[in-house]
This record gives C-alpha cells, sequence and structure tokens, in this order.
C-alpha cells in the first residue's frame, strides 16, 4: 500500500516499498524527459518487486498557467510533508517574483547540500582524451554565500544609505553608483556542509575530500570556511580522518581532507583528476566546478543533481540543465540528467540494486550507439532515436 516516506529517531529514511513521491515534470522540455525517466524508473523498481506512487505537484510555467502562482505554497508543503521529491528543469520567471524557482525551494527547505557526482558513462563522447579519470563527487554548499541574493541595485537609495554605512563604519570606500552584494558564510552552514561531505566519502570508500576555496583573497569568508573544515575534522572525525597539515600528505589508513584554490582546482580538475575525490565547496565555485566537470564526460545533459537536508531528511532530485523550451515537444532530447537524478534518488532510498540495473541498462545502450541527436552527431555509426524511444532502449537493457 502507498505511503510516506518517513525519517526516524535514528536519523534513519524509513522507506515502504511503494512510496509516495512528488514529481514537478518541469518546464519546456519536462514534457519530454519527465516520461521518458519515470519509464526507466518504474521498469527498475518492479524488477525488485517495489513501485513508485507519483503524486504530482506544480511549479514553474505550468503552475503560473494553472494557479497565477510561480510556486504554489501547495508544492513546497507537499515537499515538505513528503520528504522525497524529484522535478525537471523549471523556467525562471523575468521581473518580479523569485530570482531563481530551484534556489527558492533549496531555500524555503533548506536543502543546505547540492550532490553533483560526475562520472563517465563508458561510450559517451567527450572533449578530453581520458574521461574515464574523472570520479568525482562535488558538495555545493546551498544556502549561503552570493547566491543568497542580499544585494542592493546601483544608483538606488538603498545602495547609496549602504555604501555611506561602509564608509563611515568601516572606512570601506566603494565607488559611486556601485551595485553592493553580501556574501555571507557561517561557520553552521560550512561545518554541515563539509560533515556530511566527510561522512559521504566516509560511508562510500571515498580516499580524500578536497576543501575548494578563493581564502588567499576572501580571507573571512571562504578562508573561514577552509578553517573551519579543518576543526571540524579535529573535532568530530579525528579517529577517521586527518586534515593535510596534520599527517604532512600522508594519512595512511585515515580519510584524507586537504583544500585547494579555486582557480587552480578549475584546471587541476582537467590536467589532473585523478587528485580530485570528493569536493566540498562554496555555493558559486560549486557552480562553476558543477558544469565545467560534467564537460569532461559529456554535458550537462546526462549530469544529475540532488538538493538534500541529511538532518531533516529533505531531498530533491533535479535535472541540472535548462528547459530549452526550443526542443519542447519534440521527443527529441537526452533524458539522461532527469534520469540519472533518479537513480540518485533511488541510491537515497537504499533502493541500490534498482539504482546499479538502471546504470548498467544505460552504459549497455550508449554502448550499442543508441543514442539521442546530441550523442549521435558526435558518434560515429550511431543510431539517432527519439527521447522516449532512448527510454525504451534502457528498459530493453535492464
Amino acid at each position: 500500500m502507498a505511503d510516506i516516506i518517513t525519517m526516524g529517531s535514528d536519523n534513519v529514511l524509513h522507506v515502504p516499498d511503494e512510496p509516495i513521491i512528488p514529481f514537478i515534470e518541469g518546464d519546456g522540455t519536462g514534457v519530454d524527459i519527465w516520461p521518458a525517466a519515470k519509464l526507466v524508473l518504474d521498469a527498475a523498481a518492479k524488477k525488485h518487486g517495489r513501485s513508485v506512487a507519483w503524486k504530482e505537484v506544480l511549479a514553474g510555467e505550468k503552475a503560473f498557467n494553472e494557479t497565477g502562482s510561480w510556486l504554489p505554497d501547495e508544492t513546497v508543503e507537499s515537499f515538505r510533508t513528503h520528504l522525497i521529491g524529484i522535478k525537471g528543469p523549471l523556467t525562471t520567471p523575468v521581473g518580479d517574483g523569485f530570482r531563481s524557482l530551484n534556489v527558492a525551494l533549496r531555500q524555503l527547505l533548506d536543502l543546505y547540500v547540492c550532490l553533483r557526482p560526475v562520472r563517465w558513462f563508458t561510450g559517451v563522447p567527450s572533449p578530453v582524451k581520458h574521461p574515464e579519470l574523472v570520479d568525482m563527487v562535488i558538495f555545493r554548499e546551498n544556502t549561503e554565500d552570493v547566491y543568497a541574493g542580499l544585494e542592493v541595485e546601483a544608483n538606488t537609495p538603498g545602495a547609496e544609505q549602504l555604501r555611506s554605512y561602509l564608509a563611515e563604519t568601516f572606512g570601506w570606500e566603494i565607488r559611486e553608483g556601485s551595485g553592493i552584494g553580501i556574501k555571507p558564510v557561517s561557520e553552521v552552514g560550512s561545518k554541515r556542509l563539509i560533515r556530511a561531505s566527510i561522512q559521504y566519502a566516509l560511508d562510500h570508500g571515498r580516499k580524500s575530500v578536497t576543501m575548494v576555496h578563493k581564502g588567499n583573497i576572501q580571507k573571512f569568508t571562504e578562508g573561514a570556511f577552509r578553517n573551519w573544515g579543518y576543526d571540524l575534522v579535529r573535532e568530530e572525525f579525528a579517529d577517521v580522518a586527518v586534515g593535510w597539515d596534520d599527517c604532512d600528505g600522508k594519512p595512511g589508513s585515515k580519510l584524507l581532507v586537504k583544500d585547494a584554490i579555486a582557480d587552480i582546482t578549475l584546471q587541476q580538475v582537467l590536467t589532473r583528476p585523478t587528485d580530485f575525490d570528493v569536493i566540498a565547496t562554496l555555493n558559486l565555485n560549486g557552480d562553476y566546478l558543477s558544469d565545467a566537470l560534467a564537460a569532461q564526460v559529456g554535458g550537462i545533459g546526462i549530469a544529475p543533481g540532488a538538493n538534500i537536508n541529511y538532518v531533516t531528511g529533505h531531498g530533491i532530485f533535479e535535472a541540472t540543465h535548462g528547459t530549452a523550451p526550443k526542443y519542447a515537444g519534440q521527443d527529441k532530447v537526452n533524458p539522461g540528467s532527469l534520469l540519472l537524478s533518479g537513480v540518485l534518488m533511488y541510491e537515497h532510498l537504499g533502493w541500490q540494486d534498482a539504482a546499479d540495473d538502471i546504470v548498467r541498462a544505460l552504459e549497455a545502450t550508449i554502448a550499442d550507439k543508441v543514442v539521442t541527436y546530441d550523442f549521435a552527431r558526435l558518434m560515429e555509426g550511431a543510431t539517432e532515436v527519439k527521447c522516449s524511444e532512448f527510454a525504451s532502449a534502457i528498459v530493453d537493457r535492464l
């Protein structure tokens, strides 16, 4: 019987065999990729004697057209009540309203981890020589940094008031006519993100966690993020992990926690990818790194993503690309990003067997060169198929 997922007093998700999971179809190509992803997710669950009771909730253009709201309260409440959900890409309204519906959901539900695993699937076209060396998991802080949206527009009374205050109080001379933004980075926000990344690395047998930051310049925000991370290792993980400076780079059997400057990291993930395993970083750095790494393994068309609060149990799993409205309804685009986000969701629920089956079937389909147009144009001898046909081909290989 269908039932909701709950969070037990043991801080473990309790998942029935038929969980009720809210979904947002998504704008633009959401009408194509959601049915395709759902087909595969349902088939994999059924293979292992399970099923999902999907519950549609509204956000984006479909919500606005039907309710007059881009993000109805009922949708937020449904995600809050059911703990776990999945969504396609959403349009960000221009002008009034949320800066981003995705950011709004993350902040309203305090989904402080943006989880972005990046790995290569055999046969996927890549612009680099050795994409198989890329196997990283990014933990991007989701609630702070410049994404907090604490800005005042140039040449407004608010901007001039803040500019004057900063000059009088701190002696900061900011050029007249400037837009001004505030970049909050807290100890609580930093430690809970880094804590989650370390626990993930330990649970999954990873060898290192790298804290990526720009602390050489932004000393009291990104530099503090780094320092709080090393403090956390000493305070909570000393028996199983060690910071770089505390072991001279020789961790023995312990998990190694190290740090790297953001700009050099963007170079080294390309030139020395095996140096990186789990990455913990702030919001803006994480945005850059996630997309840059996705390009090395085939693009964001197959890049999964999740937004998680490991304390409350809430998680929303999402396609990481845009809505691509010019392709909407053409049954054309690659459903891989949303499907692999569903794989992440199944793993989070403890349905590892179904998740593994989807990945194997996806790789087998691509290895047979049965692919959507984005891959077909880059592969010799490929059979180009529609979005729905690609999903059916994956199911055939389950």
